[in-house]
């Protein structure tokens, strides 16, 4: 790609933009090179945008949050919208928690409508015992997205909401299960109607073609692949960094 020849782009976070806590070379070259041509769609279950956007500004990356889209606090807003003051057994964060008590849900430990997994750096067997239980009651198993990990510092790798799921699932044996993070379509048209991209070109810049080059394809937009880093997808970032 040798130029940002699109009207709009939907941009992955996590070793697209940043990485084990750090920028990425050519991140903050892509986005001045956008302005306000872009969003960012990510697999993120863990934060909110506002969380987020504040946490990259700590490392030197100014992103608004009304430009972060984020699969954990999208699959809250959808269980909302679809299902208001539904109870809902909630695997992730203290502050997704506390989103989905603003958003009209009702948190349960026990007789849920709902199993919600995001990433919970807290989960347990205490956890997967209710879990799994609630799902084989009838509860409907969601999951934010389908990631098993995301790369750490040191080459570690992080659990993900899809390692969650797998431990769920291994418990109850085969059940719906309903995804809501890419590459399902969701995050990519609600970066597109943020945008105000409908009917206009749009591409994904991503690392990952699981996850944001499917979702691309599936949706018939073009993909940019960022698995060598940014630079190398674009080389003239270098010329603005």
């Amino acid at each position: 790609m040798n130029s940002i020849d699109k009207s709009s782009y939907l941009i992955d976070l996590d070793g697209t933009l940043v990485s084990a806590g750090k920028v990425l070379p050519g991140a903050k070259a892509l986005l001045k090179c956008l302005g306000e041509r872009y969003v960012v769609v990510s697999n993120n279950a863990e934060h909110t945008p506002a969380q987020l956007s504040r946490h990259l500004l700590k490392i030197g990356l100014t992103i608004p949050e009304e430009r972060i889209i984020l699969a954990g606090t999208v699959a809250i807003e959808m269980l909302a919208r679809e299902k208001p003051r539904c109870r809902v057994l909630l695997l992730a964060s203290a502050a997704l928690q506390r989103y989905a008590t603003h958003c009209g849900l009702s948190v349960v430990r026990d007789s849920a409508d709902v199993v919600l997994v995001g990433r919970d750096r807290l989960f347990n067997y205490e956890k997967l015992e209710r879990a799994a239980n609630a799902v084989r009651a009838g509860a409907e198993l969601v999951v934010a997205n389908p990631d098993l990990v995301h790369p750490g510092r040191a080459g570690r790798v992080v659990p993900e909401s899809g390692a969650l799921m797998r431990a769920i699932l291994a418990c109850t044996g085969p059940v719906n299960v309903r995804v809501v993070g890419k590459p399902e379509a969701e995050l990519f048209r609600r970066g597109i109607a943020r945008l105000g991209a409908e009917g206009r070109p749009v591409a994904v810049i991503g690392d990952n073609p699981d996850t944001d080059g499917a979702g691309a394809h599936r949706l018939g937009l073009e993909f940019v692949s960022a698995s060598r880093g940014l630079v190398a997808a674009m080389p003239f970032l270098e010329d603005h960094s």
